[in-house]
């Protein structure tokens, strides 16, 4: 059997003299045109040090197969897949508020990461900051293929007398658009209950936006003011069109004006993100964030609202400004968004963070990174810690799914996952790794792990949702074996094989049920402490099923070369 260890390729490097290995970009889905810079380092024909997963130092026996052979290898780039870290969950929560309009959501605005990490999992925590890394999976009803969960876990948060005091400047869009009910009306309900929940030592800024942008409060130490942050929320009223690019400007300069040494200072957008005066190109506004980003290390939050909602634009915003989205449709949703979840994440445990997953190719066929194209980072950027990646907030998870099969009779490693961070405050690297065997896939996918089964609902929606009512099959959309010539990347030796099944939208993920039997395996889902969250589940499955009209599933597993 073939292997490939570290530990040889450096001796052989030194008694060579040096060795050049080559690499080629394998993440693990579509790249956006805003960074093909910085990834063509590692796509077609770009030269580089192969990436490897680093082994983590771990009790005797972790590291080595049944016979007692160390299991360091070095895979082939294409059987890595690499992506930065996203806690987004904007997507899910607008494809529900769609779909209880009676509407499918545009296929578009679909991410299937932000459905599966709209549900926490019960992961063990490390502590301190950085990341716990665990592996699991499930056999699905495709033959051969399996699901293949990497699940990632912060520590909880230090408890609000511990944590650093916050800066935050609100950026409101007041325009005409956010009058209908759920929207202005919502925030403002929203901004006033967190305003007694934040600490007397935490700051606030506002500033509102409609045509032109203007401060309404400049930053002000909440303890014997919070009857001016009251007053200045109660007076917004929706006036005019949305000039987004004037209030994120403002906003990051009265952010920047009012920026505290030792605090977390951070821009919270609050916007349906439909810009139509001034600056309305993603571009435009993204640059402002970027420099901001860059200069001062401000992050940006971004709640999105109302049924016409900017979602590709809200979510490139907050990417480009080291944040994340989400998105409200009633008071108990924004309640829980800004008086739980962004007092309890205002300071970070990891930033730039990054995944990559090693496949083994001596018992992996192919596999699918289940979502994360938007997220797409090249193989050779993994330890770049340049490159830009996820911030992660204490007491998160982040779950990655993959769509896995095996070659016929293998057995053995199946992966090595690993996660790079870098200190929130110090900016020092750190590494986590984990692993999985093959004797880990074998159990029924929906007898599995509660957490387990929870992903897999929200993944298998996504994609029926992604696919509309048709279900067929795109043309043009590849499933690359490793020996097939359909789809290549390009290195010194000549074309290497892409094994990826990478197809976006066209055909069902392996083993998907139609929607009236995933509603059934939506129903028999454990609730728990997130029994809302599991119903609001069943419920978007059970609409999606009648919109489609039965046709948003099934996936055999068969897939064209």
């Amino acid at each position: 059997m073939r292997t490939w260890k570290i530990r040889q390729a450096l001796v052989a490097a030194a008694v060579a003299g040096g060795l050049l290995i080559t690499g080629c970009s394998g993440g693990g889905g579509g790249e956006r045109a805003s960074d093909s810079a910085d990834k063509s380092r590692g796509s077609g024909g770009a030269t580089g040090p192969m990436p490897a997963p680093a082994m983590p130092s771990a009790p005797d026996g972790d590291q080595r197969q049944e016979d007692g052979a160390e299991r360091d290898f070095a895979p082939p780039p294409d059987y890595l897949s690499t992506f930065a870290l996203d806690v987004d969950t904007a997507s899910y929560g607008f494809a529900r508020r769609t779909l209880a309009e009676g509407r499918l959501p545009d296929p578009s605005t679909v991410r299937p990461e932000e459905f599966v990490n709209s549900f926490r999992q019960d992961y063990p925590r490390p502590e301190g900051d950085g990341f716990s890394v665990n592996v699991d999976g499930a056999r699905t009803d495709a033959d051969g293929w399996s699901m293949m969960r990497v699940g990632l876990a912060t520590g909880a948060g230090e408890s609000q007398g511990e944590r650093p005091p916050a800066a935050l400047t609100f950026v409101i869009d007041v325009s005409g658009s956010m009058a209908e009910p759920g929207r202005l009306d919502l925030v403002k309900e929203s901004l006033g209950i967190m305003t007694d929940q934040l600490r007397d030592d935490d700051s606030v800024a506002l500033v509102t936006f409609s045509d032109s942008a203007e401060t309404v409060l400049p930053m002000t130490r909440l303890g014997g003011h919070r009857g001016k942050v009251h007053s200045a929320v109660d007076r917004m009223e929706p006036t005019q069109s949305t000039n987004l690019e004037a209030g994120i400007r403002t906003g990051y300069d009265t952010a920047v004006r009012g920026q505290r040494e030792g605090a977390t200072n951070r821009v919270v957008l609050l916007s349906d993100a439909l810009a139509n005066t001034g600056e309305t190109s993603a571009d435009g506004i993204l640059e402002r964030i970027s420099d901001a980003r860059r200069e001062h290390g401000i992050t940006l939050f971004g709640v999105g609202v109302g049924s016409d909602y900017g979602d590709a634009l809200m979510e490139r915003l907050a990417d480009k400004g080291d944040g994340h989205t989400t998105y409200v449709s009633d008071s108990e949703e924004a309640e829980k968004v800004f008086c739980e979840q962004l007092p309890a994440n205002i300071e970070l445990r990891a930033r730039d963070a990054k995944a990559q997953v090693a496949f083994d190719p001596e018992t992996v066929e192919r596999f699918k990174l289940i979502g994360y194209e938007n997220r797409d980072v090249a193989d050779d950027d993994f330890r770049d810690d340049s490159v830009d990646g996820g911030e992660v907030g204490p007491g998160h998870t982040v779950t990655a799914l993959y769509a896995v099969q095996m070659k016929p009779g293998a057995s053995g490693h199946v992966a090595t996952a690993n996660v790079r961070w870098l200190d929130p405050d110090s900016r020092a690297p750190h590494e986590e790794s984990n692993q999985i065997e093959s004797g880990d896939l074998e159990g029924e996918l929906w007898g599995a792990d509660g957490g387990l089964r929870t992903a897999a609902v929200a993944a298998y929606l996504a994609d029926a949702l992604r696919r509309g009512t048709s279900g067929a099959t795109e043309p043009g959309d590849p499933a690359v074996r490793p020996d097939s010539s359909t789809s290549t990347s390009t290195s010194t030796d000549g074309p290497t094989p892409e094994p990826r099944y990478t197809s976006g939208t066209g055909q069902p993920l392996p083993g998907a049920p139609d929607l009236s039997e995933l509603a059934r395996h939506a129903e028999d889902l454990p609730t728990g402490a997130d029994s809302r969250a599991v119903r609001d589940l069943v419920t978007a499955v059970q609409q999606a099923d009648r919109l489609t009209g039965g046709h948003g599933g099934g996936g055999s597993g068969e897939m064209r070369e």
